[in-house]
């Protein structure tokens, strides 16, 4: 690694392009943003020269330089980098850099690795910065304190690494919710201060920003400029957005930590998590690099996303063995490929106040264990799946009983109780070790393909060890090496996150999963909401969405098989329905769906996602269209009655301009329109017209009742 570049470092992917200076300090962004071209040494010397601000009455004598880890030491007066000391001392460092090594990637983009060094406070910080094939740039920041540095521990209070936005972002955007109604989008203006989203859940939770976003006046799906982050930790996280006085602006993000939950003696180190950055046009231009980096990990679900049967809201805990068989014959019937026995299969667990924690098979329920279940759900062709719980514990259970000290707690009393639970401290190797010795017990003895690995507790007052010290970073830790050794031992097992739902959706955890559970709601009006937000981080396929009951669990809405089917449809699709109790016509539609899914989720599971942007919000329309643009798949949803009778034209975006496409109702999707005396005339045979016809003028939508979609499907008709 040389000590300093003689000219700013230029990484280009993807339309993307980055600039990166030193000046003898650690690395700042000069420019992260639309591709610029071929720039050769003097034309980035200039960019850094024409990037240094100016100077007003009553500032500092130079213009304060916001670093990839802000300093408040070079004159950055807002949030720090790095916050901690050591017995007091030691708060504001100002590291020298002392290694940089520029590595450019054969494929676009590149690694940069800086080194800076404060002898004074005796710390060093080590700083990555990527530029990922996908144009996804992504950073993270470690903090380590020097061998010959004080014996008093260093406590690191945060760590956190930031990118500039130009002044025309003056929007943001990011997420919340509530369990049930998780990714409800919310916007605010970009003034001068901070938007902080900080998460103590120890999870990351049903109001996670997902992404924090920044980006220009009105700027939707389709069009405007916008820059976000997505913090990858599936522990308590910050997000920022940061404007000062001087209008420099930041979105930033890390780990957020407990009071002196990291304190390093001499020659240990901190590590922050990676923060994931993208720019694109629009919302959809953001997604679609997320989406492309996730796809082209090696772990990467590569075989057909199956139709899964989950047994939950068709039984609940009523595990009996007849009912079971006929469930999954039903389900096979209908072409299920893959049945996934969900809670109530361990000792005493015949509601959700006992058992967890006791990860043997309930004898009384299962005499022969689960072998005769698991053989007539393969001898039916379908794959079998198992729900579990590992990281939590019912206080009435074996193992809490034997093992009290086995909770996280902070000493001298136990956190209140949720959903009659609470947390095992698995950063205890012995936690760890037993909950490993059980997993891999029952992955050996039975051919199990599939865990749905739930996490349905926040992490309150979550103490770690007999002092009951924070424990949320270690227990995080913890939870990704029980995973990573399981999966060492078991590869070709996959595994949903699954927390109350979609509670624990990042780019961390994904790193060792296949599926996120959507949310525990599978009613399809919030449906539409939570996956077109879920989108907005994670592809179709790494979404698990179910077809429920007529009369949702969770709502106790009733809707139409053809929309709770086709919201179903754009994800990981599958059914969460007691379909041993459905008339022969609703499995005969049923059977249509799964069909359908089966057909096209090569396109869903590869193809770009699009949201359009509508004047109308009773309305919205979606799809995926394929990678080389030669077919696309729609859906028109009507989620409440529209203020004028005759709705207006749809705009089917995404579609190559200069290719003619035949669009039509997708059977069995084409459902509410069969049942209209008088639809707009093209629906009846389809039509054929130029992709910029289509996109910019766009065909009359038929009139639909409330909760209802239509599904269109679009094929280009000349060759390419």
């Amino acid at each position: 690694m040389s000590p300093n570049p003689a000219a700013p470092v230029h990484l280009r992917a993807a339309g993307v392009s980055v600039v990166l200076a030193t000046d003898g300090r650690l690395p700042a962004v000069l420019h992260w943003g639309p591709d610029l071209g071929e720039l050769d040494a003097s034309d980035l010397s200039a960019i850094a020269t024409a990037a240094v601000p100016g100077t007003v009455p009553n500032d500092l004598d130079e213009g304060a330089r916001v670093g990839i880890l802000p300093e408040q030491a070079s004159g950055w007066l807002g949030r720090p980098g790095l916050a901690g000391h050591r017995a007091g001392g030691a708060w504001s460092p100002l590291f020298a850099l002392v290694a940089f090594d520029a590595e450019p990637a054969p494929e676009g983009g590149g690694r940069v690795r800086a080194v800076g060094r404060d002898d004074g406070a005796g710390l060093e910080v080590r700083l990555d910065i990527e530029l990922l094939a996908s144009g996804l740039l992504r950073q993270r920041a470690m903090v380590v304190v020097a061998e010959g540095a004080a014996a008093e521990p260093f406590v690191v209070d945060g760590l956190a690494v930031a990118l500039p936005v130009p002044p025309v972002a003056t929007e943001l955007f990011d997420l919340a919710g509530r369990w049930g109604r998780e990714r409800a989008p919310q916007r605010a203006p970009f003034v001068v201060g901070v938007h902080a989203r900080e998460n103590r859940r120890g999870r990351t939770g049903p109001d996670a920003p997902l992404i924090l976003a920044a980006g220009t006046a009105g700027f939707g799906f389709r069009d405007g400029e916008v820059w976000a982050v997505h913090v990858a930790w599936s522990g308590n996280h910050v997000s920022y957005a940061e404007r000062l006085s001087t209008g420099a602006a930041v979105l930033g993000g890390g780990e957020l930590l407990l009071p002196g939950e990291i304190a390093l003696v001499p020659g240990e180190r901190y590590a922050g998590p990676w923060v994931y950055a993208a720019y694109g046009r629009g919302l959809d231009g953001v997604a679609a690099r997320f989406h492309t980096h996730l796809r082209s990990r090696p772990q990467h679900p590569r075989t057909p996303r199956p139709v899964v049967l989950n047994t939950w809201e068709a039984v609940y805990f009523d595990h009996d063995l007849d009912r079971l068989i006929e469930l999954a014959r039903a389900g096979a019937d209908v072409g299920a490929e893959r049945y996934v026995l969900d809670d109530g299969w361990f000792r005493r667990r015949r509601d959700d106040k006992a058992g967890l924690g006791d990860w043997y098979v309930d004898e009384d329920v299962w005499p022969r264990g689960l072998h005769p279940l698991v053989d007539e759900v393969r001898r039916l062709g379908m794959q079998f799946g198992l729900w579990v719980e590992p990281e939590m514990v019912n206080p009435d259970s074996d193992l809490a009983r034997a093992h009290p000290d086995w909770i996280l707690a902070t000493g001298g009393r136990q956190p209140l109780l949720s959903r009659s639970q609470q947390v095992l401290d698995l950063a205890r190797p012995e936690v760890s070790a037993y909950l490993l010795e059980r997993l891999d017990a029952l992955l050996a003895e039975y051919p199990i393909a599939y865990l749905k690995w739930d996490h349905n507790r926040d992490l309150l007052d979550a103490g770690h060890g007999p002092l009951g010290t924070p424990g949320v970073h270690a227990q995080t830790a913890a939870v990704y090496r029980l995973i990573d050794e399981l999966r060492a031992r078991h590869p070709d097992v996959e595994i949903e996150s699954c927390s109350s739902g979609g509670l624990r959706i990042d780019l961390e955890i994904l790193e060792r999963t296949d599926r996120v559970w959507g949310s525990d709601n599978i009613d399809p009006l919030e449906r539409q909401q939570i996956q077109r937000y879920t989108g907005q981080l994670l592809p179709p396929e790494l979404v698990g969405s179910h077809v429920g009951s007529p009369r949702s669990h969770s709502t106790a809405r009733t809707h139409d098989l053809s929309f709770r089917a086709g919201t179903a449809l754009f994800g990981s699709f599958g059914i969460e329905w007691d379909i041993t109790g459905a008339s022969p016509e609703e499995r005969k539609e049923l059977a249509a769906w799964v069909q359908l899914y089966k057909d096209v989720r090569e396109l869903l599971h590869t193809g770009t996602l699009v949201r359009a942007d509508q004047h109308d919000p009773s309305f919205a329309l979606h799809g995926v269209v394929a990678p080389d643009r030669s077919s696309a798949l729609f859906s028109l949803v009507q989620l409440a009655t529209p203020l004028t009778s005759v709705p207006g034209a749809l705009r089917l975006p995404g579609l190559d301009p200069d290719r003619r496409y035949r669009v039509r109702p997708q059977p069995p999707g084409d459902a509410p329109v069969l049942r209209q005396r008088r639809p707009p005339g093209w629906l009846a045979e389809g039509v054929e017209l130029p992709g910029r016809v289509l996109g910019e003028v766009g065909l009359r939508a038929p009139a639909l009742n409330p909760e209802q979609l239509l599904v269109l499907r679009a094929e280009a008709v000349d060759a390419r």
